[in-house]
């Protein structure tokens, strides 16, 4: 145990303070602060004294320093049943410190409303931090406290142990200073860096919170974790069971595809990370269907992500089959009604949700793979027309949809589409040639009569066996990247039977 009799409290953010300052009081200790801090607990009629009075120096340099003075961080950091230390301490008359209370400039939030970099700059703690660290590197004598959300722990420990805290409690808050104290820098770190243009720097530091722990990972032995850059960045539940890593991962490749289809339009069904089905059909009960209608057996147990506000009669069309998670840019009542008669049904409004991912990480032991996303959007100056048959407005469209979407399914992918829906997927597969099959046997199987079909592949047929496969099945129109040795003997193929074929300028894996 020790016993708490001083505590230096220096605070950005100085809200419920309060019940704080009377266990202080309460327990008889004395209370060191500067500036906004002191006037603040003195507006709660608590004694409180100055930092310049404690060290018999005022601040400087328009308060840039305050604390950082040997008479503070010699209270912090000495050790107390070090005769040596002690001796010091005596010789020069300084006093312990046995409680730090702080939090830091809010660096983050500025950088958040603001683009004027020497604000940006003033904004980063220096005295905070500095604290925070040396009573942290000496919690066997100091408790060190860095967040409002630890008040209420801090009471119950002085009152549970009589003004004094365990040592258990101060190695605890010592490990979440230290890990304050790192993201913290790890902010300004990767906003200087981006300030700089500077992607790749030597250190990176990932910032990124707890938002919950889920029940296990991707099987029942594994544990797993959400986090986020955003702090308290939770996705808006609205009624069912807990979400799983499974679910999140599903939920996350959904709304990839959703956000990158226009507004307002457009269903996306995902099951295992890859699309089953898709359309940017205008008329949204029709949108559902024929993205339905893609794949019906796969779709069973799987997401949906509507881009749109659900409808009782969409609901009532959802409310058919067996579902994991619904996805949508909000619910009516009716439709609420209806879709929370299945208690574990979780319903997701994404209408807040906007992705601006820069970057994607792939993790292996101590290795991580870092890319810029692929977040590029799709337009007709990425592509160029390479047959003699050219696309009207209506398909050049219908090919830019399908290439979209494609972009989304697991590599090799081939992706079949009629109307603006996909009727044909094949994803991950190693040979190009059974993706085109697959997508080719889906299509037979579920979606017969189609008006024309077109047909795209996220990387260039190296033989002109695939689009031959593709062709044969009806298919009228290809898109694809450009970049084979042998693009010319594709080129020829399409135009001897008459297909309009597209390159892309880039390609669009995603493995």
């Amino acid at each position: 145990m020790v016993k708490i009799r001083s505590a230096l409290i220096s605070l950005s953010d100085k809200s419920n303070l309060e019940p704080l300052l009377k266990e202080l009081k309460k327990n008889n200790i004395k209370i060191i602060s500067s500036g906004g801090t002191f006037k603040a607990i003195r507006k709660f009629k608590i004694n409180c004294v100055k930092v310049s009075d404690f060290t018999g120096f005022s601040e400087i340099l328009n308060g840039r320093v305050k604390t950082l003075h040997p008479k503070i961080h010699a209270g912090i950091l000495n050790k107390r049943n070090n005769k040596s230390q002690h001796s010091d301490m005596k010789k020069n008359n300084f006093e312990n410190i046995d409680l730090v209370i702080v939090n830091f400039y809010p660096f983050e939030k500025t950088v958040k409303k603001t683009n004027t970099h020497t604000e940006i700059i003033e904004n980063i703690d220096i005295g905070g931090p500095t604290m925070v660290r040396a009573a942290a590197k000496n919690y066997n004598d100091v408790t060190v406290i860095t967040s409002i959300d630890q008040y209420s722990e801090l009471i119950s420990e002085l009152k549970k142990n009589k003004g004094c805290t365990t040592l258990k409690f101060r190695e605890k808050m010592s490990r979440e200073a230290f890990s304050e104290t790192a993201y913290y820098d790890g902010t300004i770190s990767n906003y200087l860096n981006k300030f700089c243009h500077v992607d790749f720097p030597k250190k990176k530091i990932l910032q990124t919170n707890l938002i919950e722990n889920l029940r296990y990972g991707e099987n029942p032995h594994q544990v797993s974790a959400l986090y986020s850059e955003k702090l308290n960045n939770k996705i808006n539940q609205i009624h069912g069971k807990n979400l799983s890593y499974n679910n999140y991962n599903d939920i996350f490749s959904a709304l990839t595809i959703s956000k990158s289809l226009p507004k307002n339009k457009g269903t996306a069904i995902i099951k295992h990370g890859n699309p089953c089905g898709v359309s940017a059909q205008k008329n949204h009960l029709d949108s559902y269907r024929l993205a339905l209608q893609c794949d019906p057996v796969s779709a069973f147990g799987g997401i949906v992500s509507c881009n749109y506000k659900i409808t009782k009669r969409i609901a009532s069309e959802l409310n058919k089959i067996f579902l994991e998670v619904i996805i949508a840019r909000g619910f009516d009542k009716n439709a609420l009604k209806i879709l929370k008669l299945k208690k574990n049904l979780r319903l997701i409004d994404s209408t807040n949700i906007s992705l601006n991912e820069e970057f994607r990480f792939n993790t292996l032991d101590s290795f991580s793979l870092m890319q810029s996303e692929d977040n590029k959007l799709l337009s007709r100056k990425n592509f160029k027309i390479v047959s003699k048959k050219k696309p009207n407005k209506l398909q050049l469209n219908n090919l830019i949809f399908a290439f979209n979407i494609c972009r989304y399914v697991k590599s090799n992918a081939i992706v079949l589409v009629s109307d603006k829906s996909t009727v044909g997927i094949g994803s991950g597969q190693p040979s190009r040639l059974d993706s085109c099959q697959i997508a080719i046997n889906k299509m037979r199987k579920f979606s017969k009569n189609c008006k024309e079909i077109f047909a795209a592949s996220d990387a260039f047929f190296p033989f002109v066996d695939g689009i031959e496969k593709l062709i044969q099945s009806g298919v009228t129109a290809i898109i694809q990247p450009a970049g084979s040795v042998r693009d010319k003997e594709i080129v020829k193929f399409a135009n001897d039977t008459n297909t309009i074929l597209i390159f892309s300028k880039t390609r669009h894996f995603r493995h």
